[in-house]
C-alpha cells in the first residue's frame, strides 16, 4: 500500500491553461470551422440542386411516356382507319355513288396478248 501511494504522488497535475491561452487556440482553429462550414453548405446546396433535378427529369420522363403511349394508340387508330378506307367494296361504293363509274361490260374490255 505504500508504494501506491509513492507512485500516485509521482503523477503529474494537469497543468491550468491560461484563459488567454484558450481563446487564443480558438481563434486558431476559427478559419478552419469556416472552411468547414463553407464545404458543408456547398455540399448540402449541390445535393438539393441534384435532388430537385432527379425529380424534374423524372416527371419530364413522365410525361414524354404518357405522350408516346397517346401517339401509339392514335397510331393504332390511324392505321385501322386505313385498312378500312381501303376495303374494296368501300372504294367500288365509292367509284359507283360519288363518280358515276360502273363495271365495263364484255366490249369495253381489251386483252392484250
Amino acid at each position: 500500500m505504500a508504494d501506491i501511494k509513492t507512485m500516485s504522488n509521482k503523477v503529474a497535475a494537469p497543468r491550468q491553461l491560461d484563459t488567454v491561452e484558450v481563446y487564443a487556440r480558438r481563434w486558431d482553429l476559427f478559419p478552419h470551422l469556416i472552411a468547414v462550414m463553407v464545404l458543408l453548405t456547398l455540399v448540402s446546396i449541390f445535393h438539393v440542386w441534384s435532388r430537385v433535378k432527379v425529380i424534374d427529369l423524372n416527371l419530364q420522363l413522365t410525361d414524354i411516356n404518357s405522350q408516346l403511349k397517346e401517339e401509339q394508340q392514335e397510331q393504332n387508330r390511324l392505321k385501322l382507319e386505313v385498312a378500312s378506307l381501303k376495303t374494296p367494296a368501300r372504294i367500288e361504293a365509292l367509284a359507283k355513288g360519288d363518280l358515276g363509274m360502273a363495271l365495263p361490260t364484255d366490249q369495253q374490255v381489251v386483252i392484250v396478248k
